[in-house]
């Protein structure tokens, strides 16, 4: 037997869609999960990855022990479901979305001219 294929990005986001609907549904969360609310939840959440950030020299990985691994992928973790759910609250295809974004940035952000250059846009 061959394991299945993996899901496309889209597919894989579409499922996380589908899980955060049914927890919620589960314990009759829907009526909290505004998007007012789940954009400071994910604020919140960003905050909460960023301080096991705080004071690193750069935050590489031989900076950080296991408990602070696993704690940060747990934080990455709610700050993709919030955003997940976000998303479904506000009809945004995130993968759609991010690709459009990409494109625009290659734009912006011309490889040939800001190549090794941290500069934003309008500074060169």
């Amino acid at each position: 037997m061959t394991a299945p294929a993996a899901p496309s990005a889209n597919d894989s986001l579409t499922a996380l869609r589908d899980l955060t609907r049914q927890f919620a549904g589960e314990r009759d969360w829907q009526q909290f999960h505004t998007p007012k609310n789940l954009a400071m939840a994910l604020s919140v959440e960003v905050a909460e990855l960023a301080e096991h950030f705080q004071w690193l020299k750069t935050g590489a990985d031989d900076e950080l022990d296991d408990a602070k691994r696993t704690a940060i992928r747990h934080e990455m973790a709610d700050v993709l479901l919030y955003l997940v759910q976000l998303a479904d609250k506000r009809g945004v295809d995130l993968y759609a979305a991010a690709v459009e974004k990409m494109a625009l940035n290659a734009v912006k952000y011309p490889a040939a001219q800001v190549r090794g250059d941290a500069r934003k846009y309008n500074e060169y």
